[in-house]
């Protein structure tokens, strides 16, 4: 047994010499040449170089609106019956009040319309009336309602309204420009109904209920028509329209 052990001995000596000696090696001379060659490598992963930018430039976006005054013009209709919105004219201020005129004019893009041949046309003449948009009959614009004002009163009460030239009116300066109009509004009351309640039932105040006015028509009730006199009095001021609904309204 101790002649086998004697060559096992030796063997572990030997293992440790050689590890010794792979540890020298690398420490001295082999472990710096690995490690100058791992360098390039761990560089040219780290470093990836120079870099290139690239600029992406969106394209145009075609422009798919449609402009609004489109929806008013009728395709393929006759240049000279367009809306005034749907065309540019050359107007002449200096033209003769109540004179016709003529001007020239142009369809604004995207707009189509044909001549009396039924060919496409771009420019074409108009036929007018010199005169203002203001100065048009009260039939060829509207205007707005206002329902604040008393139209039953003396003197006849007026209201600031805004007026707009219909589509197919052609004038001078502005389509759209304020008036002063009377009160002309109704709230449903009528006139038929407030006579006749006024001659059968006005003694017991029906007709002021009816136009409501409250405070006259309890009058009346506990003092039954003020005898009569009241309520013949109350005919004839509804009768010629002096007695209006308490809204200030019209009757219809």
């Amino acid at each position: 047994m101790a002649a086998a052990a004697v060559p096992l001995r030796a063997l572990r000596r030997l293992c440790r010499v050689l590890l010794f000696l792979s540890q020298f090696y690398i420490l001295s001379g082999g472990g710096s040449l690995n490690l100058e060659q791992s360098q390039p490598l761990a560089q040219s992963i780290k470093d990836p170089g120079p870099t290139r930018t690239f600029t992406v430039v969106p394209r145009a976006a075609e422009s798919t609106d449609i402009p609004p005054y489109v929806m008013k013009c009728p395709s393929n209709g006759l240049c000279s019956k367009l809306p005034a919105d749907c065309v540019e004219c050359k107007t002449n201020f200096s033209c003769v009040y109540g004179k016709p005129v003529t001007f020239d004019c142009t369809v604004k893009p995207s707009v189509t319309c044909v001549d009396q041949d039924f060919k496409s046309q771009k420019n074409f003449i108009i036929n007018m009336t010199c005169r203002f948009c203001w100065q048009l009959p009260e039939t060829d614009y509207e205007c707005s309602n206002s329902t604040s004002c008393m139209t039953v009163s003396c003197p006849r009460q007026r209201y600031m309204a805004n007026c707009t030239v219909r589509d197919h009116i052609h004038c001078l300066g502005n389509r759209t420009f304020p008036k002063m109009l009377y009160c002309n509004w109704t709230g449903g009351y009528k006139w038929s109904t407030a006579l006749a309640l006024s001659i059968t039932l006005g003694g017991f105040g029906a007709d002021r209920f009816y136009l409501g006015q409250w405070r006259e028509g309890l009058g009346k009730l506990f003092s039954f028509g003020g005898l009569g006199i009241w309520t013949l009095i109350d005919v004839l001021l509804i009768g010629v329209g002096y007695v209006g609904p308490a809204d200030g309204s019209l009757y219809i």
